[in-house]
């Protein structure tokens, strides 16, 4: 993987898969946490297992405060690649997952830069999410830009909340993170729509082209 990494997530069925793959995103993510876009490890292993080839998106499961023993049982079960963890988990859970992890902070005004400094050496990503009392995720509610570009001048950051075909390009601009991640953005109707998957993927990659000239 080279340049600004892209993250589909809350797929649920084959055919968000296939698209997401087909439009070059490099991670998909599926959700275990209680959510509307909830799925079950055995539909994961059965998805995961039909992928092949070289274009294979590396696959994220996304957790929100588990047990670390069934997280690593999951992440066996289905392949998974990469552990997301959306909740309040503390440091130390993190270092007990047996792949790489990225940790969601929920940024609510500057006090959570200070809490990302906690995670900093112990997951490949700080994943960025807007605040949202009594939510973890998948809201559609934009992150804090201007407190986000702050940390991606430290920290490996993988940006998202409210990002949308329409605005990931002036988002990337502005944060500069590594990545970018997307669930209700590129849906219509409560169901990921083909078409602004691959709007987003086209819009952040070029954005991320002109971040490298």
């Amino acid at each position: 993987m080279g340049g600004l990494l892209v993250k589909i997530c809350g797929l649920r069925s084959w055919t968000d898969l296939e698209v997401a793959a087909g439009a070059g995103a490099d991670f998909v993510g599926f959700v275990f946490a209680p959510s509307r876009r909830q799925v079950t490890p055995h539909e994961v292993r059965a998805l995961v297992h039909r992928l092949n080839g070289r274009n294979r998106p590396l696959i994220v499961g996304v957790f929100v405060n588990p047990n670390p023993d069934d997280v690593n049982a999951v992440v066996e079960l289905c392949r998974l690649d990469r552990v997301q963890l959306s909740g309040d988990e503390p440091p130390d859970l993190c270092r007990r997952i047996r792949v790489p992890v990225w940790k969601t902070i929920h940024l609510a005004g500057r006090p959570s830069l200070d809490v990302a400094t906690r995670y900093a050496e112990v997951v490949e990503f700080i994943h960025l999410d807007a605040f949202v009392p009594g939510r973890y995720g998948g809201t559609g509610v934009s992150t804090d830009w201007t407190l986000a570009a702050e940390l991606a001048r430290t920290y490996p950051v993988i940006l998202a909340g409210g990002l949308t075909p329409e605005n990931v390009a002036a988002a990337v601009s502005l944060v500069r993170p590594a990545g970018v991640d997307v669930s209700s953005g590129v849906e219509s109707d409560g169901r990921k729509d083909p078409a602004r998957v691959r709007a987003f993927v086209r819009q952040a990659r070029d954005a991320g082209a002109v971040l490298k000239q």
